[in-house]
């Protein structure tokens, strides 16, 4: 009973479809608007989707990213406990932390740059300048002279006499190599304190006889204790800040 209702439903079912109404799409193809307003918008768009993209190279080059992921690297090889914490960890610690110490910056940046410009009251071009401005001061306060001085003999161009002459990409660049010597300067001074427990340790077991005993497995939970015994994650993490805030 129940099959023949069926074959008797799909008939009908097909009959009433022929009655609905199928929407139709059209394409033509006409000539483009070429008024100055239209091309502006289509490239402010254009820039902001490239913005967009490079999102995470920014972050990793012109923020405090850098020093904060070699520091805790460094960290984590020190203490001897090969994946722990995770990478993931450390990386969204690193990224939170980025968030604490550059919101000066984006505070500055949207109250100059971003509202106005939303608002109308500023062009795209005085809006890009004006957002460029934290971020080079930032930048400038944590870049090695001697490091920007290297980019301009790479490149060859002309010495600037102001801080206003440099370009924001050289800038950029000289930051990097900057962060980078600072964070393998902070790195190196946590990791001593660290290999002198591994040398005691080893020299311990050396004069016990115990060498077949891979020092590294008895030296880790004495270092981890010290780590934890002086509240290792909090003074590191506080030191990093207070770092970007001298």
């Amino acid at each position: 009973m129940t099959l023949s209702a069926l074959l008797l439903l799909v008939p009908a079912a097909a009959f009433a479809a022929r009655d609905l109404a199928v929407p139709s799409l059209s394409l033509a193809l006409g000539a483009g608007q070429s008024e100055p307003e239209n091309v502006s918008v289509l490239l402010e768009i254009l820039f902001l989707l490239t913005i967009l993209s490079l999102a995470p190279a920014i972050m990793l080059t012109v923020t405090s990213f850098t020093r904060i992921i070699i520091v805790f690297s460094f960290v984590r090889q020190a203490l001897g406990t090969q994946q722990l914490p995770p990478s993931q960890v450390l990386a969204s610690l690193a990224i939170f932390m980025t968030f604490v110490i550059m919101r000066p910056v984006g505070v500055a940046i949207n109250d100059n740059a971003l509202q106005p410009y939303l608002s109308e009251e500023i062009g795209f071009t005085e809006a890009l300048d004006k957002a460029q401005q934290p971020l080079r001061e930032f930048m400038f306060k944590h870049t090695r002279e001697k490091d920007l001085s290297l980019f301009y003999s790479i490149s060859k161009m002309e010495r600037p006499k102001t801080k206003e002459e440099v370009p924001t990409i050289m800038l950029a660049a000289a930051y990097v190599i900057s962060e980078l010597k600072t964070g393998f300067t902070i790195g190196f001074l946590i990791y001593v304190p660290f290999l002198i427990i591994d040398m005691v340790v080893s020299s311990i077991l050396l004069a016990m006889g115990m060498m077949m005993l891979p020092p590294m497995m008895v030296s880790m939970p004495f270092k981890l204790l010290l780590f934890v015994l002086v509240d290792g994650w909090s003074l590191l993490t506080g030191s990093l800040v207070n770092s970007f805030l001298l």
